[in-house]
């Protein structure tokens, strides 16, 4: 069984779900869809195109961290899907993994708002897509992400994830 955590991280409609999914049933491995953890609150902003701050998103990151805690005490694989749009974010998460991989989806802000909007039933609007580039800060080299291109069809993204995770 695999035991590594991976963040799938990037912006509202870069595939996060998508891969997230398809990598956790390929390394044999339980999904966590971070949105799931959003406060009501969040999601009412959200849903009102409003963007979240930094403080409406503290208790939300707390609430990942400890399933990230709880996945690594117990020596398991996960795969979470989350913005961790800011580094202080992915640092938040990574204080309960000291090996947890951050999994960046990058793509032109083209592509992605032509899939945000065909997406139907979720609770981000297309309008907070600017918001979600502006507070992007891309992962650093010391970060160690592993990137992928979102324009590669997602069964290619997740195999080359898979044997990079193999290797």
């Amino acid at each position: 069984m695999h035991r590594s955590i991976y963040v799938v991280m990037g912006v509202a409609g870069s595939g996060k779900t998508v891969i997230g999914h398809l990598l956790a049933r390929a390394l044999g491995v339980e999904f966590v869809e971070g949105d799931e953890y959003h406060p009501s609150a969040n999601v009412a902003r959200m849903s009102a195109g409003i963007p979240l701050t930094d403080d409406d998103r503290a208790e939300w990151l707390r609430a990942l961290a400890m399933r990230v805690r709880t996945a690594n005490q117990a020596g398991a694989g996960m795969v979470l899907a989350c913005s961790a749009l800011k580094r202080a974010y992915r640092d938040v998460l990574r204080s309960e993994a000291d090996d947890l991989r951050f999994i960046f989806l990058q793509g032109p802000a083209t592509l992605i708002a032509e899939r945000l909007a065909a997406r139907r039933g979720h609770f981000m609007p297309p309008s907070l897509l600017d918001s979600q580039f502006a507070a992007l800060e891309e992962p650093a080299p010391d970060e160690h992400a592993w990137v992928c291109d979102v324009r590669l069809p997602p069964s290619a993204i997740v195999a080359a994830l898979v044997a990079r995770a193999s290797a």
